[in-house]
């Protein structure tokens, strides 16, 4: 191994030579070799808990919203807050608190007093739901602090980080899981559910994205535009695949038999975000000024191991109504959600080549998952999926059972962002995925969320 180019060696050599994302295929290889650093942790569950103790970092909208739905979930404590906004740590404190829990201990001092929630020995599990450029950090620490860590979306943001995690949570044995809350929406799960049951036939195509007008989000400056829009300001690429890419994942069996070959992927001009700025805020103003580098749209084309194909779009700067675009194909059919969810098979539909409504096929086929948890989720955030992502999690835990993700597929969707920013900067020529797994991607295994 000592001829061969590891990963740390990679990054290196990068940085000394100034390449920056336009790199050789042999430097990219390298990242399939990475020494091997410990137990690979498929199908491997922990021992079962009588609770789990909870640390939450980051309590704004979306972890207010976990916190939320942690309260209501039957060994759930949640032991600490941390956040830079005092006001929102005394908010989830509250919310405990009202619920009829004790009080959590509060973190608020500065951008670092997550790692006291880290280091705390009454923590079981670390949950992240920070600004992106702290998931990583907090996953980490955690890890090596004897935690599980559970991250908000994206579970990392360059090809390093994704490998850093998969070798903290090899070597800590604890888990590491991205909470991809789409993985749990009801349409999609019917098609899971319609697919691991054989409906539409050998699968051959798919599409998806993240197609959601933020361009007020971006400008929020109480909100998501503190940190948000300087993303669209120096990385051009698919920022954010997972919401699209996770539902396609479970039905596509990847690292469960199946894996991402690799991709090619191509950006528009850029227009959206400068010609909002001017509309908003006028010509002179220094938001006019700002310049941007992210595409308008970015579209990812991904082959798998197995020859499916599918097609990622991501568009978050034009004036559009929200999609993910979800559409799987088979031999026998296909099914779309977006605008309308429809479907089409072979021999079962009523009418040739024609579209039907969902509606029949949601009431025979809707997982069992949704079958068991509809009632308890009713209210909670982005039509109930959030509450039944937080449960499943729980529960699991609570079990000693595998979740339903693990890092391996936390990095394999995350890892579109960087590799979709070489193809963009290489003028679309294919970039390989690296195999995060070791080849343990061969071995077909369960999918948790089908064992109900």
């Amino acid at each position: 191994m000592k001829n061969q180019l590891n990963r740390r060696d990679f990054i290196k050599t990068v940085a000394a030579t100034g390449v920056g994302l336009v790199i050789g295929d042999d430097l990219l290889a390298a990242l399939n070799h990475d020494v091997h650093s410990g137990p690979f942790r498929f199908g491997v569950a922990g021992a079962p808990m009588e609770k789990v103790r909870i640390g939450y970092v980051g309590v704004g909208g979306m972890g207010t919203a976990h916190v939320e739905n942690l309260l209501k979930i039957e060994g759930a404590e949640i032991v600490a807050v941390c956040d830079i906004v005092e006001s929102r740590v005394k908010r989830a404190q509250d919310m405990v608190e009202k619920a009829g829990f004790k009080r959590p201990d509060g973190y608020s001092k500065n951008d670092f007093d997550w790692q006291h929630v880290c280091e705390r020995p009454d923590i079981d599990l670390v949950y992240s739901a920070t600004p992106w450029q702290w998931h990583v950090p907090v996953s980490l620490a955690a890890m090596r602090s004897g935690k599980h860590a559970v991250t908000e979306v994206p579970a990392a943001l360059t090809l390093d980080e994704c490998w850093e995690l998969v070798e903290a949570a090899e070597e800590t044995g604890k888990y590491c899981i991205m909470m991809e809350n789409c993985n749990y929406d009801k349409v999609e799960m019917m098609i899971l559910n319609m697919v691991k049951k054989g409906m539409f036939g050998e699968l051959l195509h798919a599409e998806c994205g993240y197609l959601h007008d933020l361009r007020a989000v971006k400008y929020d400056m109480e909100g998501e535009g503190v940190w948000r829009r300087d993303f669209s300001m120096h990385r051009n690429g698919d920022l954010y695949p997972t919401h699209g890419l996770g539902p396609i994942m479970q039905c596509m069996d990847i690292n469960r038999g199946n894996y991402f070959d690799y991709l090619v992927s191509f950006g528009t001009k850029t227009r959206g975000l400068h010609e909002y700025a001017v509309n908003r805020f006028g010509a002179g103003a220094p938001e006019a000024g700002e310049k941007f580098t992210l595409s308008d749209i970015v579209t990812t084309v991904i082959r798998t191991m197995n020859g499916e194909t599918i097609v990622v779009t991501h568009d978050t700067s034009s004036p559009r109504p929200y999609s993910r675009d979800i559409m799987v194909q088979g031999t026998h059919g296909l099914v779309r959600k977006y605008p309308e969810p429809k479907i089409y098979i072979e021999g079962v539909s009523q009418t040739d080549d024609k579209w039907e409504p969902i509606n029949e096929y949601l009431k025979k086929y809707q997982h069992p998952v949704w079958v068991e948890l509809e009632g308890a989720s009713a209210g909670a955030g982005h039509g109930g999926m959030d509450f039944i992502e937080d449960y499943r999690l729980i529960n699991a835990l609570l079990k000693g059972e595998t979740p339903d993700m693990d890092v391996y597929d936390a990095v394999a969707m995350s890892v579109v962002t960087p590799l979709s920013e070489l193809s963009i900067a290489r003028e679309g020529k294919p970039v390989k995925f690296p195999d995060f797994t070791r080849g343990m991607w061969k071995k077909p295994r369960e999918l948790p969320v089908m064992r109900v």
